[in-house]
């Protein structure tokens, strides 16, 4: 069930009177260009556009007697318009018609979708910088690795959001295609110049050359865009799931008032947000598959695409609106816990150090493997034990042999991993205003920048 927030925009698009009017909107835009070539006369294009207008139970009607959507629906306008309708759809096949129109519809959502990613940017950017600095354990096969910063997540989303909006820009031009080139794409019964002063009016570009249809990998390059949109919202919404288990619990998607998360079990607190979106990034995801195989079409045309794209392109971009705005929320909304994460860091014994003891042991002049082999049998005991990595190595001769006990120590230093995050942030947003402003505040008396700078970003 989609909410009611994306239906009067997105929704709506996809509702046969919007697309019946988008019908009309061309078939009046080509009643212009002919007039405008003197091939109509003016004064039945002014009562073309005061009289022309449709009826959807009608069109229904019609359609049911002769089996034909665009033949029911030019038949409904002319019982509208009279006399002058012998105008209408001067020169034109069907596809010319749909497929431009459809351009339009896809070219409208385009727009939703380009919007719905930039305010889920603003909210990954601002969750960025909330948590640049809150150290959290990074993890490699669900296992320790090293330790990172919880705002390094964000950033990372938001780079592929970043991917996301290009892909989507690039996609609604791909679509943004106009056809008026008759029955197999030859302008038989139609000049050229009706195609391009339509296309010019209607804000897009002729297809260069086309069968009875625009080519249908235009579309495909349209859904696939779309799948990796709803593959971008599930793959934030998968690390929202892990870290919400019981035995994680570093974050957590929103649990509102009066919310129940189990008919059985009353203390539950589900990730049903996330999981609701991986699941539909499933369907998004087939629905690209289908588009994929609408491509090949026998000889210049035939209609195997037009049943399946009556579902797959309004279904996807609704969906793909929803996910995105329901991602917004859950990240808007998300439960934090710092606390856990440093208690989640420390119940691998500081294991996360082992490469920098490997490296500081072959900095010392022993091989790799010798060294590795070393770090190795102690991380082994540290696990099989539940003992302190750094307490192993001070009692170690093997590694004392190498490395004081201050050398050790100093390994041991949370600091030393997040000492580039500064310039990983700026690569992906640019120089932050507050870092920028960092380096030009005067230090108060009794008062550290850092301090000035935190005040700020809390205001």
């Amino acid at each position: 069930m989609i909410p009611r927030y994306t239906r009067p925009v997105m929704g709506k698009l996809w509702e046969p009177e919007s697309r019946f009017q988008k019908w009309l909107d061309v078939e009046i835009a080509v009643c212009e260009a002919w007039a405008e070539l003197a091939e109509i006369p003016v004064d039945a294009v002014v009562k073309i556009k005061k009289k022309a207008k449709f009826d959807v139970k009608r069109i229904d009607e019609i359609e049911g007697v002769v089996k034909h959507d665009v033949i029911a629906f030019l038949t409904s306008v002319a019982e509208n318009v009279g006399h002058e309708s012998r105008f209408i759809h001067k020169g034109l096949t069907s596809s010319d018609v749909v497929d431009t129109a459809l351009s339009l519809l896809m070219k409208e959502a385009a727009d939703i979708i380009l919007k719905d990613i930039k305010e889920l940017m603003s909210v990954l950017k601002k969750q960025a910088y909330k948590y640049k600095n809150t150290p959290a354990i990074g993890r490699s096969h669900g296992v320790h690795a090293e330790p990172m910063t919880f705002g390094l997540k964000f950033a990372l989303w938001y780079e592929e959001m970043k991917r996301n909006l290009a892909r989507m820009k690039r996609a609604k031009d791909v679509v943004s295609i106009g056809k008026f080139s008759g029955a197999v794409g030859t302008f038989s019964n139609i000049t050229p110049k009706i195609e391009d002063k339509v296309c010019k009016k209607l804000g897009l570009k002729p297809e260069p050359v086309a069968t009875q249809v625009v080519q249908r990998d235009r579309h495909a390059e349209y859904l696939t865009t779309l799948s990796l949109i709803a593959a971008s919202v599930e793959k934030i919404a998968i690390e929202i799931r892990h870290l919400q288990r019981t035995e994680v619990l570093e974050a957590e998607e929103p649990f509102t008032k009066g919310q129940k998360g189990s008919s059985a079990m009353p203390h539950k607190r589900n990730p049903v947000g996330c999981e609701n979106l991986s699941g539909l990034a499933r369907l998004v995801r087939s629905n690209a598959m289908a588009g994929l195989e609408n491509i090949a079409l026998w000889h210049e045309r035939d209609i195997s695409h037009s049943s399946v794209e009556r579902v797959i392109i309004p279904d996807s971009t609704i969906l793909v609106d929803y996910m995105l705005n329901r991602l917004k929320g859950i990240l808007e909304g998300l439960h934090v816990y710092p606390d856990r994460m440093l208690k989640n860091m420390q119940k691998s014994y500081g294991l996360y150090n082992s490469q920098r003891v490997l490296l500081a042991l072959t900095g010392k002049g022993m091989s790799r493997e010798d060294a590795y082999e070393l770090v190795q049998r102690n991380a082994m005991q540290s696990w099989k034990k539940g003992i302190e990595f750094k307490k192993l190595l001070l009692k170690d001769k093997d590694v004392k042999k190498h490395l004081s006990s201050k050398e050790i120590k100093k390994i041991f230093d949370l600091k030393y991993y997040l000492k580039n995050v500064d310039y990983i942030f700026e690569r992906v947003f640019g120089q932050s205003p507050f870092d920028k402003w960092k380096g030009k505040l005067k230090t108060r008396k009794g008062q550290k920048t850092n301090t000035i700078v935190n005040n700020l970003r809390g205001s």
